[in-house]
């Protein structure tokens, strides 16, 4: 079954329209299907109108938010509420062309676990595309993960590589990478965008420093959430070393050059790189105990199994 989950925020004059376009398009591809809709607290009548269209169709699951908590969480939303195996995610202010899906299902059919869209001629103002663009290389270098526009909505995934992300802030963005870092197999297609004719967009760059901010976090939990201690224990050190060599330079000018160190401060930086050493080592062993409580109290592994062969013969 594909999971359409489609998250919306005051898109009463496009949500309608969307749906129709999807339900036309996946009666074509005659697989079954379902479609999520997920109202965001809009306050407009996007709600109703969701509600309306889910009692119409039976393949169409609304969902109604108590309040505006943001794109990833009503993401999660549809997540946790989908029954696909394939998961495809699209915005809902008709920009993504649902014709686009079958080129991401024909991915997925050659054996690819994530599809990523790519707005390669975004119907979108200069001022939105620059900093996307910006964004979109600085997340290529950071996580190594070569997909050009993280920030297309319309992709796909094979169930089993989401299933167990947990998703906060603007970090909906990042499943694709997420599934890369677990071992997914990905790719990229040129999706058509069109321009928005019906409401205003929801972006503002505020998302800018957060979606930096998400990545950085993001980044340090793929590298060090099972060996925090490396991370602080690594800049501790660091700071013993610097405190160790403002030991020495003082000495050097005390005995060498026979001048008063009471008169500089580098007594006083190496006690302050001392005391920060020792607070980054306790910091990271912290950051370990609390590390072990929580794969220990709830079971989680430490590692993700691909696949096994015992008896000849391959186990899921």
């Amino acid at each position: 079954m594909i999971s359409i989950i489609i998250p919306v925020y005051n898109e009463e004059d496009n949500v309608a329209k969307l749906h129709n376009e999807l339900v036309s398009v996946m009666k074509k591809i005659g697989r079954s299907y379902e479609i999520i809709l997920i109202d965001d607290g809009s306050s407009d009548e996007t709600g109703k109108i969701i509600t309306k269209i889910s009692h119409n169709d039976k393949l169409t699951k609304s969902i109604v938010l108590a309040r505006n908590f943001g794109q990833t969480a009503a993401l999660s939303a549809g997540l946790d509420n989908a029954s696909g195996d394939i998961i495809i995610p699209m915005d809902g202010d008709l920009q993504n062309d649902p014709r686009d899906i079958p080129k991401l299902l024909k991915k997925i059919e050659e054996g690819y676990s994530v599809v990523s869209g790519w707005r390669k001629n975004r119907k979108d103002s200069f001022f939105r595309v620059l900093p996307s663009k910006i964004a979109n290389l600085l997340i290529k270098k950071l996580t190594g993960v070569q997909i050009n526009d993280n920030g297309c909505s319309l992709k796909a995934y094979k169930k089993e590589v989401i299933s167990g992300i947990q998703l906060y802030g603007e970090m909906h963005r990042f499943i694709s990478v997420y599934a890369a870092w677990s071992g997914g197999k990905t790719c990229e297609v040129v999706v058509n965008h069109r321009s928005r004719k019906n409401g205003k967009s929801k972006y503002g760059y505020s998302r800018i420093f957060k979606v930096i901010l998400d990545l950085l976090v993001m980044k340090f939990l793929h590298r060090y959430i099972s060996r925090p201690i490396h991370f602080f224990g690594k800049y501790g050190f660091w700071s013993f070393f610097i405190a160790f060599a403002f030991v020495i330079w003082s000495l050097i000018l005390k005995y060498a050059y026979n001048l008063s160190i009471n008169r500089t401060p580098l007594p006083i930086f190496a006690i302050m790189f001392v005391i920060l050493g020792v607070q980054l080592v306790l910091t990271g062993i912290l950051a370990e105990l609390l590390t072990r409580t929580y794969y220990e109290s709830q079971g989680k592994k430490s590692y993700k199994i691909s696949y096994v062969v015992a008896n000849g013969k391959n186990i899921k």
